[in-house]
């Protein structure tokens, strides 16, 4: 599944990648500029991009707007961190989103482990000429009726894996299903049939990405070239 993501660009270049502005982005400059590592198990704030003509900022946990309460809320958005694509139109969480509330997860890469036995072997996997690329999400907005806030929430789509996060990826199977450029736009079109929101959520070229093992520690810190020890070539 996709639980630890990277978003290592700018405010500035990341909005004029999408040809929206990035007001509200610089708000949140110091929490989400530069991100080598985001671990969703933190449900942090993240940049997204919706139809709105501004770059704007939900956390990782998608909270249904249905959600009763902040306790209810908690046990959710721990499930919700990722929908499958093959369930995505029957899951109670996603079957409204998915039709009505789409979204891009802007990325620069992606970690998932390699298992060998009793080993893990992290991987940075990437697009080789998309150095901001998009992956498909949904959102949703839940209003506690308690305090008042409103909480507007994403999760990412897995589908199935390609030849490449196979290899890597090798015991859920599951990798992000990444969105061509021609193919972004589309994704926020409202009027999408479940045949078309199908259709572009497919696993992703594995000729146009790359990926390589890095150091154990990456969860504390950037990469250094030492974390670079192996390249994958298929």
């Amino acid at each position: 599944m996709c639980f630890h993501n990277s978003m290592s660009a700018k405010a500035i270049k990341l909005a004029a990648r999408y040809g929206r502005k990035s007001d509200v982005v610089e708000i949140y400059q110091d929490i989400l500029n530069e991100q080598y590592h985001v671990n969703a198990f933190n449900f942090p704030k993240y940049p997204i991009i919706t139809k709105s003509d501004e770059v704007q900022v939900f956390n990782w946990g998608l909270i249904p707007f249905w959600t009763k309460d902040e306790t209810n809320a908690d046990e959710i958005r721990r499930m919700t961190l990722n929908a499958r694509a093959d369930t995505i139109f029957e899951k109670p969480s996603f079957r409204e989103p998915i039709m009505k509330k789409r979204c891009i997860v802007p990325s620069t890469g992606y970690f998932e482990w390699r298992h060998e036995g009793s080993k893990k072997i992290p991987y940075y996997i990437y697009l080789k000429d998309e150095p901001i690329f998009s992956m498909a999400g949904i959102y949703d907005t839940w209003l506690d009726k308690v305090t008042g806030e409103e909480h507007t929430t994403f999760s990412i789509i897995t589908t199935d894996t390609n030849p490449l996060t196979n290899y890597i990826h090798n015991t859920k199977h599951r990798m992000p299903a990444i969105l061509s450029k021609e193919n972004e736009e589309k994704w926020l079109e409202s009027a999408l049939s479940k045949a078309d929101i199908s259709a572009l959520l497919k696993p992703y070229d594995a000729a146009l990405m790359d990926a390589y093992v890095i150091g154990n520690d990456f969860i504390k810190k950037a990469p250094t070239d030492k974390t670079i020890l192996e390249r994958i070539i298929l």
